[in-house]
């Protein structure tokens, strides 16, 4: 499931990043390889958990991955795939 749907609480495991070639998010970034490293440099990795802590309205969604807090706008968090973690 994208990451953009998952619901405050809950928990997943980045599974892909689906960002195609010339197809970057409004205002992420000009081509995909300096999209995947600027995902990457978020903590944002294939195996990595995340867990969503602000999911509301139409904006950027709120993560913790690892200690940090990052925001990130909403149509790239629906390119990033994961599966839901239970705790």
């Amino acid at each position: 499931m994208p990451l953009g749907l998952l619901s405050a609480g809950e928990t997943g495991e980045i599974a892909a990043v689906k960002v195609q070639a010339g197809a970057a998010p409004a205002g992420c970034c000009e081509s995909r390889e300096k999209c995947d490293c600027r995902i990457e440099d978020m903590g944002l990795r294939v195996g990595k958990r995340v867990e969503m802590l602000n999911n509301g309205g139409g904006g950027a969604v709120l993560l913790r991955v690892d200690e940090a807090r990052i925001a990130v706008d909403r149509s790239l968090a629906m390119k990033i795939f994961v599966k839901e973690v239970r705790q």
